[in-house]
């Protein structure tokens, strides 16, 4: 079935661009995306347009319309979450702020319509049709199966949580005013249209959220609208803001984003302190005092900076020949707040370990990869000089899919194992490995292989064949 995609254009200055057109055949199955592998439901997703061809051309660049004629398609968006679903879904018990917001731009500000406490489903119908107010729904992964499946996937694929916010629009109206994001958006229309202007970015690649008004942003860049089946891509700082064309049903669209705080800068600041740390140990200038009344100073003075810089050039010498760098938090924290692994019925594989026991003589693989992640740390119950490097395993095989997302952090406990730094060589065989024999482990003794192999399984990271 023919599919049009297209970057963008600057449709009032030039008139519409003509899209590219690309003949593709249509995805088989009820879904229609291709759930196989990470890879294979991204470029499902962003189908026509080549992986290679997105990530050289436009992600963190510039944005990509990919409008699509496939009914087939059409139907499956619409099934990932309508307007009528809110009914069932307050049922459970939504509550303003937490779940939805109910809002409306007005004179080129965001007003808020909550009321306090818990969402009815009957209060929000009348505020979208009376006030015709927006309802923005956080999170809808948490309840919608299908989008669960599609983020669970997505956060394989990036390596970066993949949140979602569905926004319900009335006819003629606008819910929120011009403003950019922190993370990279995909946009999936689901039912009616949309009205989308995008305007040059005031800070490309923005590290927070902001409002900006409509007299510094000029003319937009792009203006087009869509329809179900469609999808848009802009990077993070890119101005936006979206209206339902009057006259028409309303609108309903999901924004899939991520990539929020996960540039090099953010690892940069989260490796760092390792670094520091590893080459303290045999750099006795690393270890040597700061001079006298140094932090009483108003100013950093030019023998410290020139001092800094020195250090700062030693690093960048030492981390060449390093293969594994310390993780503060990045690593733990995108596994802990993860969605955990799609599944279908009481997803007893991901708590109960199955099959034969591992033992010295067994065939062993590791399983649910794309959710562990293997790293060095510090003796975290040790604070004294002699604290040790540790390998850490975190995995997201027992996360609590409807925390997802909505920042609990004293609710969020991580899931893993730490073992001796002596067991890295295992532990990479192992990962490394289809399927390894437990006997030829890298380890000393039969007993630490063994032990090795029915921490993993306990855990329900590997299984016997």
């Amino acid at each position: 079935m023919p599919k049009k995609a297209k970057p963008a254009g600057n449709e009032k200055k030039d008139g519409p661009l003509p899209y590219k057109k690309a003949k593709v055949e249509a995805v088989g199955g009820p879904s229609t995306l291709n759930f196989d592998s990470p890879g294979g439901l991204f470029e499902s997703l962003i189908s026509p347009i080549k992986i290679e061809t997105f990530f050289k051309d436009f992600w963190e660049q510039k944005p990509l319309l990919i409008q699509r004629d496939d009914p087939a398609l059409a139907t499956y968006y619409q099934s990932l979450f309508r307007l009528t679903d809110l009914k069932s879904l307050c049922s459970q018990g939504m509550y303003y702020g937490r779940d939805v917001n109910v809002c409306r731009c007005v004179n080129g500000k965001k007003k808020v319509l909550n009321k306090d406490g818990k969402a009815h489903f009957l209060q929000l119908r009348k505020d979208f049709d009376q006030k015709r107010a927006t309802i923005q729904f956080h999170q809808p992964q948490r309840f919608k199966d299908e989008l669960w499946r599609i983020q669970e996937k997505l956060e394989c694929y990036f390596g970066s949580l993949v949140g979602s916010n569905v926004y319900i629009t009335p006819a003629g109206s606008q819910g929120l005013p011009p403003h950019y994001d922190d993370v990279e958006v995909f946009i999936l229309q689901l039912e009616g249209e949309k009205h989308w202007r995008l305007y040059h970015p005031t800070v490309p690649l923005a590290r927070e959220y902001s409002v900006e008004a409509e007299d510094r942003i000029g003319r937009p860049t792009h203006e087009f609208t869509l329809k179900p089946g469609d999808l848009l891509y802009f990077p993070r700082g890119t101005i936006h803001q979206a209206d339902t064309p009057p006259g028409l049903a309303h609108s309903t669209h999901v924004t899939i984003s991520t990539y929020q705080n996960n540039s090099w800068g953010d690892f940069l600041l989260d490796t760092i302190s390792g670094l520091v740390f590893d080459t303290a140990k045999e750099d006795v200038e690393f270890r040597a005092g700061i001079p006298r009344q140094l932090l009483l100073q108003e100013e950093t003075t030019t023998v410290a900076t020139r001092r800094l810089s020195g250090f700062l050039r030693t690093l960048a010498d030492r981390l060449e020949g390093t293969k594994e760098l310390l993780s503060s938090d990045m690593k733990k924290d995108f596994v802990t707040h993860r969605l955990p692994p799609y599944y279908v019925g009481d997803g007893a594989e991901l708590s109960t370990p199955g099959g034969k026991l591992p033992r010295l003589d067994s065939i062993v693989r590791l399983q649910f990869k794309d959710h562990i992640v293997l790293t060095v740390g510090l003796d975290q119950d040790r604070t004294d000089e002699m604290q040790e490097k540790m390998v850490y395993i975190y995995h997201s095989l027992k996360n609590r899919r409807e925390r997802h997302m909505m920042g609990n952090e004293e609710e969020t406990e991580s899931h893993g194992l730490r073992f001796p730094f002596s067991h890295m060589d295992a532990l990479q065989q192992i990962w490394n490995s289809s399927a390894i024999s437990v006997k030829d482990l890298k380890l000393t003794t039969d007993e630490e292989k063994e032990s090795l192999v029915l921490s993993l399984w306990t855990e329900c990271l590997i299984q016997v064949i």
